[in-house]
């Protein structure tokens, strides 16, 4: 993930923005970066659903990035991203609601399945661009990712299946993330770009 102060985005958002707003990946992508974890924490701040909070931010970033031109006229960026985030997790929540009365009156449980929407559609079409770039990292790193964000283990139980340090664990994790948001981002477009950034 980039590294930038707050001083750094800031003297340059309205340019970055202007770009955005001309169809530029790149500057999507730096805007994305430093804004997805402050998204991100004040989504799940709202709903306590790391989730649905992961959700939110690709709704509101893909919401920008659809914004074109009007994205000009923005003049603070992170309050636009707050207040379309809690808008966005208020009605998740009014949905969540509304889905627990339905569930409770039917007297049935509702199961979340996704095999039919575009989504599944399309990660199901793409997962294999990932594949393709875990295949392609350096053994240790690639067995730090598979093991960490595939099979769930924590860095202290893979440094001990692999016989490293965690922070050795920890560093590849790093690297391997660093590489496969590059690998993604060079193989998809931007939609689906979105919805892989998931994965990770």
């Amino acid at each position: 993930m980039s590294q930038r102060t707050s001083s750094t985005l800031l003297s340059n958002e309205d340019q970055l923005l202007a770009r955005v707003a001309s169809g530029d990946q790149h500057a999507f992508k730096e805007v994305y970066e430093f804004y997805f974890s402050r998204t991100y924490n004040f989504a799940f701040y709202v709903l306590h659903d790391r989730e649905a909070a992961q959700e939110i931010v690709q709704e509101v970033m893909l919401h920008i990035w659809q914004m074109g031109p009007q994205l000009t006229g923005i003049r603070s960026l992170e309050a636009y991203l707050k207040t379309l985030a809690k808008r966005k997790a208020i009605d998740q929540l009014r949905r969540i609601a509304l889905e627990r009365k339905i569930s409770t009156d039917q007297g049935l449980q509702w199961q979340d399945s996704h095999n039919d929407t575009v989504e599944g559609i399309i990660l199901k079409n793409t997962r294999a661009i990932l594949e393709r770039g875990i295949a392609q990292l350096p053994p240790q790193q690639k067995a730090v990712y598979q093991l960490c964000q595939q099979q769930g283990l924590k860095y202290e139980e893979a440094a001990q299946r692999l016989n490293i340090a965690p922070a050795t664990v920890h560093r590849h994790m790093k690297l391997a993330l660093k590489s496969l948001r590059l690998y993604v981002s060079q193989h998809t477009n931007i939609t689906i770009l979105l919805i892989i950034l998931r994965l990770f």
